[in-house]
């Protein structure tokens, strides 16, 4: 299938992301019936017509095309895709220190003194926003971007308090946060990028895989175990999980790259739904440079 050209203009409509996600859900309850564009549709609430243009606005490409990439066998031949490119990529040194970072993400992870206070004396501006995927939480400190949550964002605000910054100060910000939401929006969209900063607050073992998650390259999966080893401990693929689990920046961290080795989505703490529209989009664009994060 020859390769789209996404939007120029993100589209924030949250309504727009859910009125996918419910087709998704639509199409694996009826898998075996393969509904047809009318049938989904339908099950929305709009016309043919209707779908097909709100559609092709939000992603680019037609629901056919798209939905098509969100099935099981999507993901497999993916991730039989994805191995020679990641192998490639590793062995050419383009996620390695100095190549092409400044044009995707740089981290830096708290120290031990600082993790355990817990934020203490620490500022944290949040705001909410829309993008193409649903309403996000973004929290932000001096240094970078310290939580990106999808999913009832002013509740993750609260825990963002009582778990990962439990004595930190929370300002409402929206200003701060804004020109993240702009940025991440257009990442969703496989549209130029601006550099970003995110500052890690996590276990030496978690830092390490989240480490190894930057240096997956847009539109490419990998595997739990393949992390795990990764980082030199290629019988913690369980443990590995757990800490893609606990990535608490979605997207710019990208554990929705991770799956299992069936192809399967695995767990997805944003909605699995949301983790086949994520690589769908990714697979979707027409962008042929795949810049690579370091870790800083």
């Amino acid at each position: 299938m020859p390769q789209p050209t996404l939007p120029r203009a993100p589209s924030t409509n949250g309504s727009d992301y859910s009125r996918i996600e419910k087709a998704i859900r639509y199409l694996d309850a009826h898998a075996r019936e393969q509904p047809s564009l009318g049938d989904v549709a339908a099950h929305l609430g709009l016309s043919q017509y209707h779908f097909q243009r709100l559609f092709h606005r939000w992603a680019g490409v037609t629901p056919k095309d798209f939905l098509q990439m969100a099935t099981l066998e999507f993901a497999k031949s993916l991730l039989r895709e994805s191995r020679p490119v990641l192998d490639a990529a590793l062995e050419a040194g383009l996620s390695g220190p100095g190549r092409l970072h400044d044009l995707c993400v740089s981290m830096v992870a708290m120290t031990p003194g600082e993790y355990r206070r817990g934020g203490e004396g620490l500022t944290i501006r949040w705001g909410v926003h829309g993008t193409p995927v649903g309403d996000a939480l973004i929290a932000l400190t001096d240094r970078g971007i310290c939580a990106l949550h999808f999913v009832d964002p002013l509740r993750q605000a609260r825990g963002l308090r009582l778990h990962t910054y439990p004595h930190a100060r929370l300002v409402r910000d929206t200003l701060s946060t804004a020109p993240v939401a702009a940025e991440l929006s257009r990442r969703i969209l496989g549209q130029p990028r601006e550099p970003l900063s995110v500052v890690l607050s996590g276990t030496p073992f978690q830092v390490k895989v989240w480490r190894a998650l930057l240096e997956i390259p847009d539109g490419a999966v990998t595997t739990y175990s393949a992390v795990a080893g990764r980082i030199g401990h290629p019988a913690a693929h369980r443990a590995a999980a757990s800490a893609v689990g606990a990535n608490e920046i979605a997207c710019l961290i990208p554990c929705h790259r991770v799956l299992r080795s069936t192809g399967a989505m695995g767990g997805y703490r944003w909605g699995e739904p949301r983790k086949r529209v994520l690589l769908a989009l990714e697979h979707c664009s027409s962008a042929t440079a795949r810049p690579l994060a370091r870790a800083g």
